[in-house]
């Protein structure tokens, strides 16, 4: 797994999240259980920004996650805040492989990265539905190739 530095131009998606204290444990850094929900909250919220997968949503689709490979690279401490940057590695006919990387809002520092594979669902059907057309998908992959 690549370890970016941080470029603002990396992802196409950053998403902050603010650490609660509840997110901590005893050593007064975050969880790892909590890394996947930092990384669940910036995908739903890069899908959000995509009006073809929003709009795709209002009529009953959603991705489900399939498959999640994280790094922990170093913890996240109390009083820290974060960047999730996501973005898409490749696309299938109705699935999405994708990066994420958390980094601390104030160093830039490296704290964890993810890839991440996202199954276009119909969710009344209870089955997998192509990915709907976006306009320009290619505006949506990580701009580093050594992914």
């Amino acid at each position: 797994m690549i370890r970016p530095e941080y470029d603002p131009d990396l992802f196409y998606h950053w998403t902050p999240i603010k650490v609660r204290f509840r997110d901590l444990d005893p050593l007064r850094h975050v969880n790892n259980s909590v890394f996947s929900t930092y990384l669940e909250e910036a995908r739903i919220d890069f899908i959000n920004h995509i009006p073809e997968f929003r709009n795709s949503m209002k009529s009953g689709s959603s991705f489900v996650l399939v498959h999640l490979e994280l790094d922990f690279i170093k913890p996240v401490l109390f009083g820290e805040n974060v960047l999730i940057g996501s973005s898409v590695r490749e696309y299938g006919n109705s699935s999405i492989k994708g990066i994420q990387a958390i980094y601390s809002e104030e160093k830039k520092e490296l704290k964890a990265v993810a890839y991440t594979t996202g199954v276009w669902f119909d969710l009344q059907k209870n089955k997998p539905k192509m990915l709907p057309e976006l306009s320009d998908r290619e505006q949506y992959l990580i701009k580093d190739p050594l992914t």
